[in-house]
């Protein structure tokens, strides 16, 4: 059986060619996020994803609203939302992740 090629948008190109995201703490998510993150799903334990079906216990504080970096919209909380891995992973997948 052969292997199906897969799409490698940066093979053959220097590590240091390649785009890379800033730790967490340098995107902002440190210790100050981290407070305010368990804060926020304390107040807001279940999954606020929109769908009926989903009363799952929220694990997740997503923007609403990706922030790219503005820092006001970053730390507003009108801006968030708490929500299951899985349903933050579905809708960041929808929006298509970006790198700022």
């Amino acid at each position: 059986m052969s292997s199906v090629p897969t799409f490698q948008p940066f093979a053959g190109t220097p590590a240091a060619a390649k785009p890379r995201r800033g730790s967490a703490a340098s995107r902002g998510y440190g210790r100050r996020w981290q407070k305010a993150r368990r804060q926020f799903l304390l107040e807001n334990p279940i999954c606020q994803c929109g769908d009926p079906a989903c009363q799952r216990p929220a694990t997740e504080v997503d923007h609403i609203q990706p922030h790219r970096g503005d820092y006001d919209l970053f730390w507003s909380e009108a801006n968030w939302q708490a929500l299951t891995k899985e349903c933050h992973s579905r809708k960041t997948v929808s929006e298509g992740r970006k790198v700022y």
